[in-house]
Parts: structure tokens; sequence; C-alpha cells
């Protein structure tokens, strides 16, 4: 690597490790360790940590702990909020076989803040699901929904472990989606995140709230989730109403 003495060394790392990895690597290729990034670049071990750190909340790279750092798959296909989102049918669509491991599955009383944003009462029941979601049997995504029970007191643990949750309102409670509105920010990952996604605590995450809607405008799943910015990108599509300028 030829080095430029005006702009910092591990910057200079930065754009040598993107170029190669944008050029001649495949996603989830794994990447040089510390040790050989010194050597090949002839470099610092403090000038390649902060390469990657720079590498990795950009999204470029990802580390798996204990087994190294790995390329991203940033160039998959975007998310497309404008549509009802499914984890199961977007994986699928991009060539990924999803999986999801219900965390757990209970029935709880709403709290002041949930019954507001649900639009139910204070006191009312809730399914509370909690699941981590996998593509490739990779850490993508930890789930929380709320779900509630008047509608779907037939629920059980068993029917959520067959199918998807979607297929269950549409087949098993004869639920038609019309709309899912989605809010999302950027955050950092805490240490429960870090964990259960197999992530350096402090990564950068995706924050996602939910509101999925019937067709009689009735809110069946409020949803909070945390994805890992290393492997989501998300696309939304403003449609332009009337021609008014």
């Amino acid at each position: 690597m030829e080095k430029v003495k005006k702009i910092p060394l591990y910057l200079q790392l930065v754009k040598a490790l993107e170029t190669k990895i944008r050029e001649t690597m495949s996603p989830n290729q794994k990447l040089q360790s510390e040790r050989e990034l010194i050597q090949a670049y002839d470099v610092s071990r403090m000038t390649v940590r902060l390469a990657l750190q720079d590498l990795e909340k950009r999204g470029v790279i990802y580390k798996k702990q204990g087994k190294g750092t790995f390329v991203s798959e940033i160039v998959e296909p975007a998310c497309d909020l404008s549509t009802a989102y499914s984890f199961t049918e977007q994986m699928k669509r991009i060539g990924k076989d999803p999986q999801t491991k219900i965390l757990s599955f209970r029935k709880i009383p709403l709290d002041t803040y949930l019954a507001k944003d649900m639009g139910m009462e204070v006191g009312e029941e809730a399914w509370e699901l909690e699941r981590l979601r996998l593509a490739d049997g990779l850490e993508m995504m930890l789930e929380r929904s709320y779900l509630p029970y008047k509608e779907f007191s037939t629920l059980t643990k068993s029917m959520l472990e067959k199918k998807p949750l979607y297929d269950i309102f549409a087949e098993d409670f004869k639920q038609t989606i019309r709309v899912a509105e989605e809010e999302f920010y950027a955050s950092v990952a805490m240490e429960m995140e870090s964990d259960l996604l197999k992530i350096s605590l402090g990564s950068a995450v995706l924050h996602l709230q939910r509101k999925t809607y019937t067709d009689k405008n009735q809110l069946i799943e409020y949803t909070f989730s945390i994805a890992r910015a290393d492997q989501f990108r998300y696309r939304i599509s403003h449609l332009r109403q009337g021609d008014k300028t």
C-alpha cells in the first residue's frame, strides 16, 4: 500500500481494504486476520484495528466471535418497506434459508405504553413473542411482537414453530393484512443484543418498529426489532400523489 502523508494511515488502509473487498471478495468470505493485515500492508496493529472498526461501522464487514472478520452482504437486494414486510419471504426471495428460534412466548397484561400504541385498554391481554431470526445459520435480527390475545386466543407455540406468523394470520385466523407501517433508526448493540446476534458490543444495528393492520383497519401485530446493520439495507418507494408542484 502506497502511503500518503496528508491522509491518516488508517483511512488509507480503509480505502485499500474496501477496494479489495468490492473488487475481489464475495459476501461472507473471511478477511485476513489482524496479524496478516499488519504484515501485508506494513502498518501497526492500532492502524489495522481502527480501519476494521471503520469498515464495520459502515457495514462493509462483520465479526463473528471466535471465528474472525467477514465480508458483509451489502450487495444483496434491499428490503422494501412499501409492502407488508415478512422476514421469511424476504430471505427466500434473495435465495437464503430463513430460520426462527422462539426465545419466549407468553400471555401478558398490557401496560400503559403498549396499550396506548396498540389502541387497547391498560390490562388487556396480549401475546408477547420473542424470536431470533437467522438466514443460512447467521443471526440476523431480534424481534419482540405483541398480538391482541382476544384475536388469537388459540395461538400456540407449536403453531409458531411450524410456519411463519403471517401465514398463521392468513391460514389459521383468516386475517387479511392490508398495510404494515414501519419506522426505523440507527443505534448500537447493547450487551444482550450483541450476545444473541453474535456481534461485537457497540456494533451498528437498526431499530425497527412495525404496526400491522388488517383490511378492517385493525391492528393485529406490534413488533420491535433489532437488526444487524451489516446485513440489512432497506428501500422505501415513495409514490407521488397527483401532479402538484
